[in-house]
């Protein structure tokens, strides 16, 4: 139970960061054309890089590759929530997955 409730928390975890991505998009962008494109286009990207280097079935990648991009994913999320003026969601967010992560590690609970 322990294992899959990390690792369910990890999953969430990496939705709720391209949500925000979607979120950080749509604020910022100008237009409605330009709105769109950052809202779609910015999560897309963060998935693909994240699907190639991150994920548990990523097979060309190595433990720094992996590390490096879950670290900056996850900080540009927590990021782009502080710049939207929501500070305490992300640190809030930020500690949440630092937590998980390093239960995750220490564990070894990789799937």
């Amino acid at each position: 139970m322990w294992r899959w409730g990390n690792l369910l928390l990890a999953f969430l975890a990496e939705l709720v960061a391209l949500g925000i991505f979607a979120y950080w998009g749509w604020e910022t962008g100008g237009t409605t054309l330009v709105r769109w494109l950052l809202a779609v286009g910015l999560p897309l990207v963060a998935a693909i890089i994240w699907g190639r280097l991150a994920a548990p079935t990523a097979t060309r990648t190595t433990p720094a590759a992996r590390w490096t991009v879950k670290v900056l994913v996850f900080g540009l999320a927590g990021a782009a929530l502080w710049s939207l003026g929501h500070p305490l969601l992300a640190v809030g967010f930020v500690v949440v997955v630092a937590v998980n992560l390093l239960i995750i590690h220490v564990q070894k609970l990789e799937p």
